[in-house]
């Protein structure tokens, strides 16, 4: 750590408009890493200079950045603000790059719906193909992050709808993540927080839902 702040110390001693970071804290140990990404987004906030910094690590780049770049084969394949890119990606490949998320093979319908590729996606919001900008017949993959994913009880409803098996539990600390056999083979991951984690058992059959304001449309490869 110390290497880091004299490095770093020496540069800015040359009053830059712009400092080049390439992956600083990689070799640091998590609670160095923790208090030195602190210290860097204060000092970036202080200086008002422009910090370009390179990471592998999606924490990283969420906790630091004012804005990601998110590059492909040495293309930018999506410039935006954290929450933008995070939960509205342009390709699955930043979609995946930005952490845990399902994905689902659909195809828009006339009447405004969506129909699954070999996945039964029981859809309760008629007009949920146009709110998700996929026209009949365009195809597309339906995005919906875990954390947005509940397990749904009796009575209770949503925009929409996946029927499957509880296949996997994961304890992650502070949260609980589940892993859900659909019933075309495909997975679905489910987080929620450790006071709040489900109470059935694995192997249990299980309906989840989400709302169409927690769902994005990709269409591009």
């Amino acid at each position: 750590g110390e290497r880091q702040r004299v490095a770093l110390a020496r540069a800015l001693a040359f009053d830059p408009e712009i400092i080049f970071f390439d992956e600083p804290l990689s070799a640091l140990d998590f609670r160095l890493r923790k208090d030195l990404e602190k210290e860097l987004k204060d000092l970036h906030q202080r200086t008002g200079k422009t910090f370009v910094y390179i990471t592998h690590s999606l924490e990283e780049a969420m906790i630091m950045s004012d804005r990601i770049a998110i590059m492909r084969s040495g293309r930018f394949e999506q410039i935006a603000v954290a929450d933008e890119i995070y939960a509205r990606p342009v390709s699955r490949f930043v979609a995946e790059f930005m952490g845990e998320v399902n994905l689902f093979d659909v195809e828009g319908m006339a009447s405004g719906g969506l129909k699954g590729n070999g996945l039964e996606i029981y859809i309760n919001a008629g007009d949920s193909g146009h709110l998700l900008n996929l026209s009949a017949g365009m195809r597309g993959m339906l995005m919906v992050r875990p954390e947005a994913v509940r397990f749904m009880y009796s009575g209770e409803t949503a925009d929409f709808i996946v029927k499957g098996v509880l296949r996997a539990e994961y304890a992650l600390g502070s949260r609980t993540q589940y892993k859900v056999e659909a019933p075309n083979g495909d997975e679905v991951a489910v987080e929620k927080l450790r006071d709040d984690r489900f109470l059935g058992q694995v192997g249990d059959q299980v309906m989840l839902g989400w709302d169409v304001e927690h769902t994005h449309m990709i269409t591009e490869d």
